[in-house]
């Protein structure tokens, strides 16, 4: 039997021997008090491997001397410094000691390795580890979090504010070096590549050809689908070696650095206005003293075309839909299956076509990538209704979809509580770093009176305590007493409209698969060309697993 994080320990470098001597080799059960959970992070690719072996060896030689035994060893490469940054695999190493309850002690090799977001996060987190009688060990610099909470709370501070630094002084590089005409990284689009070291804009060998081709026909007026179609019938791939796409064609129009031009493009940023590290699409050119677009290359086409062609797509636009338009509304819900129907043919998503549903591949890649299924909306919303309706009505009420289904309603019906609560959240994290702050400027470094500490000290608490209540309260489950009972589900279907039909429909289904018409006119039943996969039914592993996968995957395409 193999230990769990064996891939990432031979991802490292380790040798079979070495893990066998570091106690890495076999897996490890016993006392949570005598285990361990190790963290690993590498922030870029430049932090040799080498390092990072030698950071679990002294990590292990510590273990060792304090007779506890690594129980996983957690490793990833992501950034510490910014919050929209999910790290997964710190999560699930937290989780180990705060949740499952598997181990009593994490082992990091330095404070910058734990976090680089400050007090806020690492006191919350303290908290957490302190309720399950559990510890932090920062191994480099000798801190026990049980011991050493505020040093360990100051360095984490120190942590972040070098980050800030770090983010400043780079934001100041990449701006001279746009304003003095170079190419600062990042995906070159399709045509153009940047050779190591130039900072330059270069016409691929290629890929350019294919790409003023594109080029043309956008000049040409021919539409993105049509332009996509045209591309895969002749078996002409992307650079990933996939089909081409309508959306993927509209992005490259839209492009600034296709033409050779420095962007600038603007950051998405969260409803509190903080960076989720993400850009809208297209942007605007970067202008000189003169106003005169700055050059940083090469281009497949040039700067008037790129003007022309943003015109000709502009054109066909309706109001509100074009990129980075800002004044874009949420479009009205009509359609009840564009989140839950899928191709019997390729298997990909079906959108809403007007008044039918009909496959999104042949939409957007054209016949040769599906040949594509399709059936009148009316049709298939009134079956899935019947359908759905007869489902519930043969559960329990204390079936587990009938729950699901519950707390998703009121989940739909309260779309703001979610959003509430990670707002809370992040308020009281930074409610908490400004009371460490206090606590380090008044007892380490002097620099604040008693009185003014006291007011302040009087003023965070009070914060702390009233977002705490809040979101204690928040975090309350609702009544799900009256939606327990499938006739009352029943009864909320007929009025819930088509958003809340959605809601209640995806609750319950995992998706339902249209199997193509026999032939042109067949008159088979709607009923009995679908195929529904319920939640509640469990069936081959590999179905079960392609389903997972085909939910995710349609999640980001569904129209």
């Amino acid at each position: 039997m193999e230990r769990e994080d064996l891939p990432n320990l031979r991802a490292l470098g380790f040798e079979d021997d070495e893990l066998k001597t570091l106690g890495l080799w076999d897996p490890v059960t016993g006392d949570p008090a005598d285990l361990a959970e190790m963290y690993v992070r590498r922030s870029k690719k430049k932090d040799t491997l080498s390092a990072l072996r030698e950071q679990v060896r002294r990590m292990c030689w510590h273990a060792g001397q304090e007779g506890k035994r690594i129980r996983h060893v957690w490793f990833e490469q992501k950034s510490a410094s910014k919050a929209y940054i999910r790290r997964e695999e710190f999560e699930k190493a937290t989780a180990a000691i705060t949740g499952a309850g598997l181990s009593k002690t994490l082992y990091v090799f330095k404070t910058s390795r734990l976090s680089r977001r400050g007090m806020g996060q690492v006191g919350l987190l303290l908290d957490k580890f302190e309720e399950r009688q559990a510890r932090i060990y920062v191994v480099a610099e000798n801190i026990d979090s049980r011991r050493s909470r505020m040093v360990l709370a100051i360095l984490s501070e120190q942590a972040r504010e070098q980050a800030a630094d770090i983010s400043e002084f780079v934001k100041i590089s990449i701006d001279g070096n746009k304003s003095d005409g170079r190419w600062t990284g990042g995906v070159t689009p399709f045509g153009l590549y940047s050779p190591k070291g130039s900072g330059k804009l270069k016409l691929h060998p290629s890929e350019y050809p294919i790409a003023r081709r594109i080029a043309e026909y956008l000049l040409d007026r021919r539409t993105p689908g049509w332009i996509a179609d045209k591309l895969n019938s002749e078996r002409i791939l992307t650079r990933h070696g996939k089909k081409w796409a309508g959306p993927g064609i509209v992005a490259l129009a839209h492009s600034v650095a296709w033409a050779g031009l420095v962007v600038i493009r603007e950051k998405m940023l969260d409803e509190n206005g903080n960076d989720v590290g993400k850009y809208h699409r297209g942007g605007v050119p970067l202008l000189n003293k003169h106003g005169h677009p700055i050059s940083c290359g090469e281009g497949v086409i040039t700067f008037a075309e790129h003007v022309k062609i943003k015109a000709i797509l502009a054109e066909r636009a309706q109001p509100g839909t074009s990129i980075g338009d800002k004044t874009r509304g949420k479009r009205e819900i009509v359609s009840l299956l564009s989140s839950t129907l899928r191709c019997g043919l390729c298997n990909g998503p079906m959108g809403n076509g007007g008044i039918n549903y009909r496959c999104y591949a042949r939409q957007v890649e054209g016949p040769t990538s599906c040949k594509g299924v399709s059936t009148d909306r009316k049709r298939a919303d009134a079956a899935v209704t019947t359908m759905w309706l007869t489902h519930i009505l043969s559960l329990s009420p204390s079936s587990p979809t009938i729950l699901a289904i519950a707390k998703d309603w009121l989940a739909y019906n309260d779309p703001d509580k979610e959003a509430r609560k990670a707002h809370v959240s992040a308020a009281l994290e930074s409610a908490v770093g400004r009371e460490m702050k206090l606590e380090k400027e008044f007892f380490v470094l002097g620099r604040m009176d008693e009185q003014k500490y006291d007011r302040l000290r009087e003023q965070v608490a009070a914060q702390i305590a009233e977002l705490k209540a809040e979101l204690a309260e928040l975090s309350q489950e609702a009544d799900l007493t009256p939606l327990m009972d499938p006739l009352s589900l029943a009864e909320l279907w007929e009025d819930a409209g088509v958003g809340g039909q959605r809601a209640l429909l995806k609750a319950a289904l995992k998706g339902i698969a249209l199997a193509p018409a026999k032939y042109r006119g067949d008159r088979t039943p709607i009923m009995e060309r679908l195929e529904p996969h319920w939640k509640d039914e469990s069936g081959n592993p590999a179905e079960e697993a392609a389903w997972d996968r085909w939910g995710r995957r349609h999640a980001q395409t569904a129209v």
